[in-house]
């Protein structure tokens, strides 16, 4: 296990119903294919991450009073992910994420049923704020309500670690930009944040720019296939994907989150962390489900030596 003690997640928890085709996707029509039905949640698998790569997660999150709210907590109970904390509602509908991805596992749709996480308020949280303020790191997805972000930001003395899971819900985040440590936006969510369209390298680094420029310290915009910008005020850098053959792409920003946080507990520098963290996405993208039940620091330290360096900008 890292040293340094746990890190807090604050985030949703969900059931995740995918389904991959034989064949080409053809919309409009019913596709031959694969239906998996597994638990994940942006919070819970950045938590579920952290814990393959030996961080203790303690996971802030409400769970419903359904079918699925007791798999969940057995899940989290398997996965060494502590749900102790978590808020159970009565009455509640667990969160359920509905996704389909292409014939390569690039996802092509989703639907989002989130409504649960309104319930991860502030006060829930204020009630909760001797185990965040306990933490080495907090990590937040933008699944829980935009008060509640504010919460943290405003409350927490551990760095605070987001991730803003689409356009629409970084919305929440705009305004307390400067209360986060590090980000882990796509290239829309980042033009989104920034207002600058991303085409070339110049726009790319501009769009980091005014991220740096509102007060984090870290941004980390993924570029897909062609890698990742890693940005600090002293040191900026474009490190390349890591080879990989994608089988479901779906997972791959939780792992990368969740490498994240182990890289900061080891002190890597900007450069390494962003090579950390593209390894742990490779093996994330090889691995059927959302989460690589056979990630481990060991493996995403082995395939971090197959990334290529880094760029200087």
């Amino acid at each position: 296990m890292a040293q340094g003690g746990y890190v807090a997640v604050a985030g949703g928890v969900n059931v995740d119903i995918g389904g991959i085709p034989f064949g080409q996707l053809i919309p409009g029509d019913s596709n031959p294919g694969k239906v998996s039905v597994t638990l994940g949640g942006v919070g819970r698998n950045i938590a579920h991450n952290a814990r393959l790569l030996g961080v203790e997660p303690r996971l802030l999150t409400a769970v419903g009073e359904d079918l699925y709210a007791e798999h969940v907590t057995e899940s989290c109970r398997r996965a060494g992910i502590d749900l102790s904390e978590a808020l159970r509602v009565p009455g509640g509908r667990t969160s359920t994420y509905l996704f389909l991805c292409g014939r390569e596992g690039d996802m092509m749709a989703a639907v989002s049923d989130m409504t649960l996480c309104d319930e991860i308020t502030p006060g829930y949280l204020s009630a909760h704020a001797e185990t965040l303020n306990g933490a080495r790191v907090v990590a937040a997805d933008t699944n829980i309500p935009e008060d509640s972000l504010r919460w943290l930001g405003e409350h927490c003395d551990a760095p605070l670690f987001v991730d803003p899971v689409s356009t629409r819900k970084a919305e929440k985040i705009r305004g307390m930009l400067g209360k986060i440590h590090t980000l882990k936006p796509n290239r829309m969510e980042a033009e989104a944040l920034t207002g600058v369209k991303i085409t070339d390298r110049d726009s790319l680094m501009m769009a980091a720019g005014k991220l740096l420029g509102e007060g984090i310290h870290r941004v980390f915009i993924s570029l897909g296939a062609d890698g990742v910008l890693a940005a600090e005020r002293e040191t900026w850098v474009i490190v390349p994907a890591c080879p990989s053959k994608v089988r479901n792409a779906t997972g791959a920003g939780d792992a990368f989150m969740g490498a994240l946080i182990r890289a900061y507990y080891d002190g890597m520098n900007i450069e390494e962390t962003a090579r950390y963290a593209a390894a742990a996405a490779a093996l994330a993208v090889e691995s059927p489900g959302t989460i690589c039940e056979e990630m481990s620091h060991e493996r995403v330290m082995e395939r971090m030596a197959e990334v290529p360096a880094g760029t200087r900008l």
